[in-house]
């Protein structure tokens, strides 16, 4: 079982490099986290991550919803069979039937992202200035 804490620790870390316009890699995660928490060892940081991407990823594959408040949700879709393309030669070509992750970010999570980025209204009440 994975101390609560944690999904907010990780959740808050990616919320903060979200908002600075960063990518971050899970050994980044691990690594931030790990700082943040220096009474844990890199292995029990790992631990942590890894049991939470897997509980999601459980979750998911049990067709469930994964929310973290403040964040977002993951779900997933169906996507129905259909009638593709293959687009070296333009054959038709059938595409099964198909389940994928989805994720929605919460308000907190648009919130926070678009803090700071400008608007089209303030953009243009900018240039016309």
């Amino acid at each position: 079982m994975v101390d609560l804490a944690a999904f907010g620790a990780v959740a808050g870390i990616l919320l903060a490099a979200l908002e600075g316009g960063q990518q971050m890699t899970k050994s980044e995660l691990i690594a931030e986290l790990a700082t943040v928490n220096p009474h844990l060892t890199g292995r029990d940081v790992e631990l942590i991550v890894a049991t939470i991407f897997d509980e999601i990823t459980a979750a998911l594959a049990r067709g469930e919803r994964v929310e973290l408040r403040g964040f977002g949700a993951f779900t997933v879709k169906r996507r129905d069979a259909r009638t593709g393309r293959n687009p070296r030669t333009g054959a038709a070509v059938q595409v099964d039937q198909k389940v994928v992750p989805f994720f929605k970010a919460g308000k907190e999570l648009r919130e926070r992202v678009n803090r700071g980025r400008p608007t089209r209204l303030s953009q243009q009440a900018h240039a016309s200035a």
